[in-house]
Order: C-alpha cells, then sequence, then structure tokens
C-alpha cells in the first residue's frame, strides 16, 4: 500500500502528462516558457483571483509575498507553530520575528480568538495555516488584521482546492500561498508553488522578485530572488487540472468515509467546520502512544507519518522565539498526530485495511 499513490495518478494521466513534457523539449524554452503563462491564467480563473504568480515552491511563495510586503528586520508576523518549518523560516530569513500563537484543538489550525492579544505596533502580517486541507478561521483573523491595518498571508500549501463559505482557498486574503509538491492536492513532478492576490501593485512586485527583481531585462528595481517555476513543472499541473475535480472529489469522499469508520474507533478525529471543505492534504488522526501504534500498523502493511512531531517553538533552530508559557495544544497534537494513506486513487479496499488495522492496535469504542 502506498501512503500516497502518485503512481497511479501518473498511469491515469500518462498519456497527457508525456505529451504535455515533449511539447517542452520540442520548443526548448524551460525557463518562463509559454506554459507558465498558461498555468497562471488558469489558476487564477480557477481560485477565483486577478493574479497568479508562479514560484521555484510553497517556500519561495511564502518568502516572495513577505518581500512584495517590504518585511524588514525586527518586523513580527503572527503564524502558527504547527506547521511545516518553512512558515517561520522564511519570516526569519528576512530577519523578521514569528510570532507563535497556539493551534485550536480540534482543527489544528491557527486559533482565531488568540491572534488580537499578540498583536504589538511591530506587527507586519498575519499568517494562518490551512493545515491539513481545511482552510482556518479567515473571516475573524481577516477582520482583527483589517481592525489594525495589516496584511493577512494565508498559507495554503495543504489546502489548494478547499473552499471557504463558498469561496477558494487562496483566494480569502492579501495574499494566498500554496505549494505543489509532489504529495499535495495539486502536485508537479518537483518542486512548484504560487501565489494568489488581488492587488495588482503585490502582484507586479512579486513578479519582479520572482526574476532577481528586474522590471525588464537586467533592470533590478528591487530586490528579488530565483523563484520561478520551471516551464516543464508548468505543464505537468497543467496537464493534471482536467481531473482536478475528480480528485477533490475523491478527496471529499475519502475523508468522509475514513471519518464514518472511525467514528467508533478509539482515535481522535479532526473536526470539520460546517461553513468549509477538507481536501485532506494530510488525512490526520490523534492516537496514544503513536511511535508504538505506527510500529504496529507498518508490521500490518500500513504505512502513517507524522505532520508534525515537535512545534515550531520546541525546534532549536526557532526556540528563541518561544512564547512564555509555549504552545500547549500545539505540544498535545504534536505528541498524538498521525497521517494515515491518504490520495484520490487510494480504494475502499484499502481504506478498509488501513482502519481495520487501526482498530486491533487502538481498540474499538463500547
Amino acid at each position: 500500500m502506498q501512503f500516497i499513490d502518485l503512481k497511479a495518478q501518473y498511469a491515469a494521466l500518462k498519456t497527457d502528462i508525456d505529451a504535455a513534457i515533449q511539447r517542452v523539449l520540442d520548443h526548448g524554452q524551460y525557463i518562463m516558457g509559454p506554459e507558465v503563462a498558461k498555468l497562471e491564467s488558469a489558476l487564477a480563473e480557477w481560485v477565483g483571483v486577478k493574479h497568479c504568480i508562479t514560484v521555484a515552491s510553497g517556500t519561495e511563495a511564502l518568502l516572495i509575498a513577505l518581500m512584495s510586503l517590504g518585511l524588514k528586520p525586527g518586523d513580527e508576523v503572527i503564524t502558527s507553530p504547527f506547521t511545516f518549518a518553512a512558515t517561520a523560516e522564511v519570516i526569519v530569513l528576512l530577519g523578521g520575528v514569528p510570532v507563535f500563537v497556539d493551534v485550536e484543538p480540534d482543527t489544528a489550525n491557527l486559533d482565531a480568538r488568540q491572534v488580537a492579544a499578540a498583536i504589538t505596533p511591530r506587527t507586519r502580517a498575519i499568517m494562518p495555516v490551512s493545515l491539513y486541507g481545511q482552510v482556518a478561521d479567515m473571516a475573524e483573523i481577516n477582520a482583527i488584521a483589517a481592525t489594525h491595518g495589516l496584511p493577512v498571508i494565508e498559507d495554503a500549501a495543504q489546502s489548494f482546492g478547499a473552499l471557504y463559505r463558498g469561496q477558494r482557498s487562496g483566494a480569502l486574503s492579501t495574499w494566498g500561498a500554496t505549494s505543489f509538491f509532489p504529495s499535495k492536492p495539486l502536485g508537479c513532478y518537483g518542486d512548484g508553488g504560487a501565489l494568489f492576490t488581488n492587488d495588482a501593485a503585490l502582484a507586479q512586485a512579486a513578479r519582479e522578485i520572482r526574476v532577481h527583481g528586474q522590471s525588464a531585462r537586467y533592470t533590478h528595481t528591487r530586490v528579488g530572488v530565483g523563484g520561478r517555476m520551471d516551464t516543464l513543472q508548468c505543464a505537468v499541473v497543467l496537464a493534471k487540472l482536467p481531473r482536478l475535480e475528480w480528485e477533490l472529489a475523491r478527496r471529499h469522499a475519502l475523508g468522509a468515509r475514513y471519518h464514518q469508520l472511525l467514528a467508533g474507533v478509539h482515535v481522535g478525529l479532526i473536526t470539520l467546520r460546517p461553513d468549509r471543505d477538507c481536501v485532506w492534504g494530510q488525512y490526520t488522526v490523534l492516537v496514544e502512544q503513536r511511535a508504538e501504534v505506527q510500529a504496529a500498523l507498518q508490521a500490518a502493511g500500513v504505512p502513517t507519518a507524522v505532520h508534525y512531531p515537535k512545534p515550531l517553538h520546541q525546534q532549536v533552530a526557532y526556540q528563541a522565539y518561544a512564547p512564555q508559557g509555549g504552545c500547549p495544544v500545539a505540544e498535545h497534537l504534536a505528541q498524538r498526530v498521525m497521517s494515515l494513506p491518504m490520495s484520490p486513487d487510494l480504494s475502499e479496499a484499502d481504506q478498509d485495511q488501513v482502519v481495520a488495522a487501526l482498530a486491533a492496535v487502538v481498540g474499538r469504542r463500547a
């Protein structure tokens, strides 16, 4: 059993993907070729924003978003401690200060009720993470940000395609930033990412920043990075787009089926809010004695993963930014979360095997 079955996805799309790659090989424009603009136009329309800027990775998307906002050394960015390191990494790389606010115990997303208290005169932005594929409480976060005149960057690396009150993830704030890492809901065959915004000035800044700050060839208007998404990777994503609606429907169905099958098993489930859906970038449960559970599942042929085993404020690289008293909810979750196999091509039979193996280890509810 595969944790994420990319081979089955490729088999279903082989003809289209191979042809898309061959077209790039034939025209030879490997950097900023025509597939780049074509993908940006298609994604902007699909997400429902005016501007999409493809970039080299999800990390680069967050970095360029912060650079476009003029983040300076000492500026604070409020974010989640329960996420991949890239979220805080980009803040620190620019000399900023990540301000970690604890997460909700049932969704693992940034707790909007604690955000306002974390704002100081040095706060420059708020960066919630839409973890596991469910959008964070963006309406509440946006309202707080608007009161203080702050931009919001949604880290949507795991939630591309998710809906929140009728709008797509990525279209909900000043910036939306996503990743096309192969395992994501929409993935390429390497690194890639994208930024989404309705702000023309920010979009132009991001376009310049991703090509070393150039407003024209060898005219460096601002400090930038080498942050372009390769033409080949854009071609792969373009070939995958026609299947995306089906894949998202499968993710919704499989997530709901996991929830139903696990309702009688001794595990904790992530709560789905009624005003949004989840694309299950990771299908994650909570278990006690996780190491033992993982070992037993591995012996039964069921792969698992942990997203994430240690919150960022407890990582050596970021412990200097740990808030007083820590982030107890994130710390609790980090000891218990365990991700199960999930991809659009996961079969119901494999899903049944996963649940049966898990129930055999942790037991069923009385």
